[in-house]
C-alpha cells in the first residue's frame, strides 16, 4: 500500500504545474527510458558469418559505439519445416513459439546475449508475429481445430502468398491469451518489450484485451506496431509507437522527384491531427522488408538517402531507425531466406554520419523527444520553395534543419536567432550567414550554441 501511496503522489507532482520544478510539465504517456532511444533492427541470420546469437553478442560493444540503444531482434523462434521458403525458411513462419531457432543457437545462447546487451544499457525488443503460424506450429496438434482459419473442406488456410504460414483464427478468443501467454514467456526472461508484425492485421479487439493488463504487470515495457492505424495509438493501452508509412513512402518519392517539400509539409500537419501528439512515430529509410523486396535505400532513394535520415531524425513524433548495415552503408538487398551475411563492419563515411546523427539526437533529447515531449516544429521563412527548413525548441535549448530536396543546388536565404553548431564537425553559422548554398540533397543539421 505505501509503494502506491509514494506513486500516485509523484504521478501528482508531475502533473501539477510548477510542482516538479518545470511549469506547466507535460506528464509522460510512456516508460521514462522510451523518449530518448535509437531503434537498431537486427538480423540475426545476416550479422555474422555464423549467423548465431554469439555472432551477434560479439559485436555489441560495437554498436554501443554507434550510439543505438534499442536492439529489435527479427524473429528469433523455431522455424516451421512444412513448405518452407528457400533453404532456411522465413522468420515469420514460426512452429513454436517458446523455443529458439537453432540456426541461432541454443536458449542459453540467447540468455546470454540478452544479459550481455542489458549490462551495456541496451533495451531488447523481440518482433512478434501474431497473425500466423508456420502450417506445422505445434498449435496445430495441441490446440482445437477452430484455433486456425480453415475454408469448406477444414483446410487451415493463408494469406497473400504467404504459402509457407497458415493463418489463426482471432474469432476464437483462445488464440487471444495462447499469445498472451507466449508473449509473457518472453517478458518473464526480461526482454524489454515487442515489435509486434502486422499488427492491423488482427483486430483491435485483441490488443485491446491482452495489452492493458501486460502494461500493468511490466509497466516498463515498449510496444511497436508495425501498422499506421488509429485504433492502436493508445499508449497507456495497446502501443507506444507506430509504422510511419506515409512518410516513408512520401520520402520515397521525394527522392524520385514526383513530390515535393510541399508535400513532406502536408503530411507532418495531417500526422499531427490524425495521430495526435503522444503516439511515438517510428521513421526509417531502411527495414528489413523495405531492403530486400524494395530495395536498399540507395536504389530508392539515391543520393537523398542520407538527406532522408535526417528527417527521420529530427522531424516531430519521431523514433529513428537504422537496419542492419546502414551504418557501414549495404547496398545490396539482403536475401530474406538463404544466409547472405554483412561481413565488412569496418567503420566508414556511413558510420561517421549515423554516429554524428545519433549524438545529436540524444545531446537535443528534450527537443527531439518523440510523442508528446518534444519540442513542435515551426517552419523557417525562405525564398527558395525546395528547401525544406524548421526548427525545434526555444531559447537556447533550439536545433535548426536546412534540407535540399532537390538534385539541383539551392540557395537559401534563412534568417538565425543566434550562433549554430553543425551536427557534422566543428562548422559554426551565426545571424550574419544567412545565405545557404546547398548542393543536391544537402542538409545543414545544427543546434543553437549555448
Amino acid at each position: 500500500m505505501k509503494r502506491i501511496v509514494l506513486a500516485a503522489a509523484a504521478a501528482l507532482l508531475l502533473i501539477l504545474p510548477g510542482c516538479n520544478g518545470k511549469k506547466n510539465a507535460v506528464p509522460e504517456q510512456h516508460p521514462h527510458w522510451t523518449y530518448n532511444t535509437v531503434i537498431y533492427e537486427v538480423n540475426t541470420r545476416q550479422f555474422s558469418p555464423e549467423g548465431t546469437f554469439a555472432g551477434v553478442e560479439a559485436q555489441l560493444p560495437r554498436l554501443k559505439d554507434l550510439g543505438v540503444d534499442i536492439l529489435w531482434f527479427m524473429p528469433i523462434y523455431e522455424i516451421g519445416e512444412v513448405e518452407r521458403k528457400g533453404s532456411l525458411g522465413s522468420y515469420y513462419a514460426i512452429s513454436d513459439y517458446t523455443k529458439v531457432n537453432p540456426e541461432f543457437g541454443t536458449m542459453a545462447d540467447f540468455e546470454s546475449l540478452l544479459g550481455k546487451a542489458h549490462e551495456l544499457g541496451f533495451k531488447v525488443i523481440l518482433d512478434w508475429v501474431a497473425n500466423q503460424t508456420a502450417p506445422d506450429n505445434v498449435w496445430m496438434t495441441d490446440k482445437p481445430a477452430d484455433f486456425y482459419e480453415r475454408d469448406a473442406e477444414g483446410n487451415a488456410i493463408y494469406e497473400y502468398d504467404w504459402t509457407d504460414t497458415r493463418s489463426l483464427n482471432y474469432e476464437n478468443e483462445q488464440v487471444w491469451w495462447a499469445q498472451d501467454e507466449c508473449m509473457r514467456f518472453w517478458l518473464e526472461k526480461g526482454v524489454d518489450g515487442f515489435r509486434c508484425d502486422a499488427a492491423a492485421e488482427m483486430p483491435s479487439k485483441f490488443w485491446k484485451a491482452i495489452l492493458p493488463k501486460m502494461k500493468t504487470d511490466y509497466p516498463d515495457i515498449y510496444l511497436l506496431a508495425e501498422a499506421e492505424s488509429t485504433e492502436l495509438i493508445d499508449p497507456k493501452e495497446t502501443f507506444d509507437a507506430s509504422y510511419a508509412w506515409k512518410l516513408h513512402h512520401l520520402m520515397n518519392e521525394i527522392a524520385q522527384g514526383k513530390k515535393t517539400s510541399s508535400d513532406l509539409k502536408a503530411y507532418v500537419a495531417e500526422d499531427d491531427v490524425e495521430f495526435g501528439k503522444t503516439n511515438f512515430r517510428m521513421m526509417f529509410t531502411s527495414n528489413h522488408d523495405e531492403n530486400s523486396w524494395s530495395g536498399s535505400e540507395f536504389e530508392r532513394m539515391g543520393d537523398a538517402a542520407n538527406a532522408m535520415a535526417v528527417l527521420c531524425f529530427t522531424l516531430p513524433k519521431g523514433q529513428p531507425l537504422v537496419y542492419t548495415g546502414q551504418e557501414v552503408g549495404v547496398t545490396r538487398r539482403i536475401e530474406f531466406f538463404e544466409k547472405d551475411p554483412v561481413t565488412d563492419w569496418a567503420a566508414n563515411q556511413y558510420t561517421a554520419f549515423f554516429k554524428d546523427l545519433i549524438n545529436f539526437r540524444h545531446a537535443n533529447a528534450k527537443v527531439l523527444a518523440p510523442g508528446e515531449q518534444g519540442a513542435p516544429i515551426e517552419y523557417l521563412e525562405n525564398d527558395n520553395p525546395d528547401v525544406f527548413a524548421f526548427s525545434r525548441g526555444k531559447g537556447k535549448n533550439k536545433i535548426v534543419v536546412v534540407v535540399n530536396l532537390s538534385s539541383e543546388p539551392a540557395t537559401a536565404h534563412i534568417k538565425l536567432d543566434g550562433k549554430y553548431c553543425s551536427a557534422f564537425g566543428a562548422q559554426e553559422y551565426s545571424p550574419k550567414a544567412e545565405s545557404f548554398e546547398l548542393g543536391a540533397w544537402q542538409y545543414c543539421l545544427m543546434s543553437k550554441k549555448k
